[in-house]
């Protein structure tokens, strides 16, 4: 093939006719190593108003990774076609290698590869040229992979055992892949002490799941212990993810350690306690497991969960694993840190930057009586005819030391206002002070939600440590498939853990100091979940908690566990200087009088809502705004937008390229008409020219002469394609299925529009380009 045929192919072409053959050659098994356009990460979301839509234009896509087992990539190769020069693929090549850890990226037009090594020496060069014949051989990269990530010979069996193969099709995403062999690795290392770091809704437990599977069959391990600190994680777990283990697996009850399973599940409370005799860990030697896992690991520096590190401390020759999603809180961590530096981390802001966790927006409400604070008027007696102390209380005061009503009731109507606005039946989480408040927010919730909360009075649920009721209804309001509870009320009891993939509201009406809290909290609605439309979450704040998302350490590093020295105090520090209430401290506040006062109102002084931006910081802007920006990016000028929508055959493809950009037209008409289509919003909002309605624009090519070149049957459909424009937009011109419905039913099919109306398939799509020609006349957006 000459040079100048060889350009003419297609990307397509040029993978199946040069450069798959040439990976081939080389002794790549197209069955088990060789994969092809492989989608690494979706593209993230991008939320305005209530709708959302994903950025295709980030997503990650590699056209080859090679691997040396499935599981295990060595390599990434980008094609090009042969327009392109050999190493133009390059840079987008090492991108894809940088996220999977990788030394070997590779570019290719079909002429040769371009090869980067960065296992190279002193005495080589990094970036070279390579003919098709003579790309690396499998030994060859892994031979690199190995230096590169430092395994030795001697531990290669047991980084190639294979993961548990789903016959769902289920396998790890990039970054789960990373996390196991990382761990895998480090083990064969003989590290004793990992530390694994990864955000909430990432799927830390199917991760634990392949790593414990792994360790397990290549023997490395024999007995595992997998410690919880709540009930239903650990039941979770049992029939979800760590079902394949099947009969050598039970869950640790009746304090007794079964010696017959050999995958344990338990809970902290379950194998020890404050008495010797709860310590039932002790009834097995210290080397009785090989492998302690630690869910929520960053618990261990809370004071009443400290007891955890007795039992690490007793099996100390077992490899131990922590898994936190939570940051370091730098100011308090000591020095020495008991799991070390973790082996690999997924942040939240990753995990929304690619697409795999949903991204939020922020309601920020200001409460008068938060904001300025209120202060009795002399004499003034509370609820039950108690004196109240004359001073001024604040926010941080609200529903902890002093109980509002109308304020309590301000929230609830606040919340069912922005419910009833979107979906009714959405799950949501509201975080209270504490147990006593969550059960005032449920009464407050009850009466503002009027007939949805009277038609099934489990519409709002407290479900808190001691509501064995609530407690009850845990399941179904995690359950995606259950419709109540729809409101759960809590104040700790499901800041963690609780798998609620379809919770798309949680309201914070709780201060909230702890990064580690207000982290846990926002995970509560990461989780995306596409067969309930659930894409985005959406964070109600009244209490300035998110504050927090200014914080650096909000997405920074990962918790270490305090450790105290000689003479220190053992309870660690509390990071924000007073404990958070817990649900499951049922004496919560007992020695803490507060006030409740009913008659004092309460009204909201100010109120705006912040979207995640590209860089991953919260904006405050206009939907106008941030759609004149989007849409200045692609077209710079009027006039370079308007050469492109008129040189475009679909404007669909128009409207599907402003859409990647996070651009929602039903969003924008509501905020600038409803009567004005597509082209005019662009216009008017980029560009500031007046607009047209669309009934305008039909009205206007209807006045001119432009149907009488066609006959009177194609003149009926132009006119009622017209109309339609003027009902539904652009999208209605360019889809043929229009026709099979009124008013086109009526003229003929559409085989018989299309074909005898106009001619045929061509002559139609000719027509209807020009009609949208004169719809879209320059002269008439002026």
């Amino acid at each position: 093939m000459d040079s100048k045929e060889k350009k003419q192919l297609s990307e397509t072409d040029i993978c199946d006719l040069f450069i798959t053959p040439a990976i081939k050659n080389a002794g790549w098994d197209q069955n088990r190593q060789i994969r092809r356009e492989v989608t690494l990460t979706p593209g993230p979301i991008v939320v305005r108003g209530n709708i959302s839509s994903r950025n295709k234009k980030k997503k990650k896509f590699a056209d080859y990774v090679l691997s040396w087992e499935p599981g295990i990539p060595v390599a990434i190769v980008e094609a090009k076609d042969n327009n392109h020069t050999i190493s133009h693929g390059m840079q987008q090549a090492l991108g894809y290698a940088e996220i999977l850890d990788l030394p070997n990226a590779f570019s290719s037009n079909g002429d040769a590869f371009a090869m980067h090594n960065k296992t190279a020496g002193d005495c080589e060069d990094i970036e070279s040229e390579v003919a098709l014949e003579q790309f690396p051989e499998p030994n060859a990269l892994w031979q690199r992979y190995k230096t590169y990530r430092g395994i030795a010979d001697e531990s290669q069996d047991l980084i190639v055992q294979p993961y548990y193969n789903d016959t769902s099709g289920k396998e790890p995403r990039y970054y789960q892949i990373e996390a196991i062999n990382h761990t895998i690795e480090a083990v064969a290392k003989g590290h004793k002490r990992i530390l694994l770091v990864m955000a909430t809704g990432t799927g830390k437990t199917y991760t634990t799941f392949q790593i414990i599977w792994r360790l397990w069959k290549a023997k490395a391990v024999k007995r595992v212990l997998f410690l919880v600190d709540r009930n239903i994680l650990a039941d979770q777990t049992l029939v979800n993810d760590f079902k394949p283990f099947g009969s050598v697996m039970a869950k640790i009850k009746n304090r007794k350690i079964d010696p017959s399973y050999e995958i344990h599940l338990g809970l902290y409370q379950a194998i020890t306690g404050t008495d010797e005799a709860d310590k039932i860990f002790k009834k097995v030697s210290p080397d009785f497991f090989d492998l302690i896992v630690i869910d929520e690991c960053h618990r261990g520096s809370a004071a009443d969960d400290s007891a955890w590190r007795e039992i690490l401390e007793y099996f100390s020759n077992a490899i131990q694993l922590g898994l936190t999603a939570t940051p370091k809180e730098t100011k308090y961590v000591s020095s020495i840190s008991y799991f070390g530096e973790p082996v690999y981390t997924y942040s939240l802001k990753q995990g929304i930057e690619d697409g795999f966790l949903a991204p939020y927006k922020v309601v920020r409400i200001d409460i008068d009586k938060d904001l300025y604070g209120w202060t009795p008027p002399p004499g003034m007696k509370d609820d039950l005819g108690n004196d109240i102390d004359q001073r001024t209380y604040n926010q941080i005061d609200m529903d902890r030391i002093l109980i509002l009503n109308q304020r309590t009731k301000l929230v609830a109507e606040r919340v069912m206002k922005y419910l009833n606005a979107t979906d009714p039946f959405a799950k949501t989480i509201i975080f209270c002070e504490d147990i006593d408040h969550a059960e005032r927010m449920r009464k407050a919730i009850v009466n503002a939600a009027g007939k949805l909360a009277k038609d099934n009075p489990k519409y709002v649920m407290r479900i808190t440590g001691d509501s064995v009721e609530g407690k009850a209804e845990l399941d179904n309001f995690i359950d995606s498939e259950k419709v109540f509870p729809v409101i759960a009320t809590t104040s700790e009891l499901l800041t963690t853990g609780v798998d609620a993939k379809t919770c798309k509201l949680i309201v914070l009406d709780k201060t909230i100091s702890s990064m580690t809290t207000f982290k846990q909290i926002i995970g509560r609605g990461t989780r995306i979940e596409e067969e309930y439309n659930k894409y985005f979450f959406t964070i109600m704040d009244f209490k300035k908690a998110t504050e927090l998302f200014k914080d650096p350490d909000f997405d920074g590093e990962p918790v270490v566990i305090y450790e105290p020295g000689d003479g220190d105090d053992p309870v660690p520090p509390d990071p924000d200087g007073q404990d958070d209430p817990g649900d499951d401290d049922i004496e919560e506040k007992q020695g803490v009088y507060k006030v409740t006062v009913s008659g004092v109102p309460a009204k909201i002084v100010a109120e705006r809502i912040e979207y995640l931006g590209p860089d991953g910081t919260l904006i405050t802007e206009s939907y106008k705004d941030f759609t004149r920006k989007q849409i200045q990016t692609e077209f710079a000028s009027l006039d370079e937008f308007l050469k492109r929508w008129n040189d475009s055959n679909k404007k669909q493809v128009i409207v599907d390229l402003l859409e990647e950009h996070g651009i929602l037209f039903d969003n924008l008409a509501d905020e600038v008409g409803k009567d004005y289509g597509i082209f005019d919003l662009i216009c008017h909002i980029a560009y500031d020219q007046p607009p047209l309605t669309r009934k305008e624009r039909a009205l206007n090519v209807k006045k001119r002469n432009y149907f009488a070149r066609y006959g009177d049957q194609a003149r009926a459909v132009l006119d009622a394609l017209l109309d339609t424009y003027a009902d539904e937009d652009i999208g209605s011109l360019e889809n043929s299925k229009i026709l099979k419905l009124k008013p086109f039913s009526d003229l003929g099919t559409p085989v018989e529009i299309i074909n005898q109306f106009f001619g045929g398939k061509s002559q139609y799509q000719s027509a209807i380009q020009e009609l949208e020609q004169e719809l879209f006349k320059q002269e008439e957006s002026a």
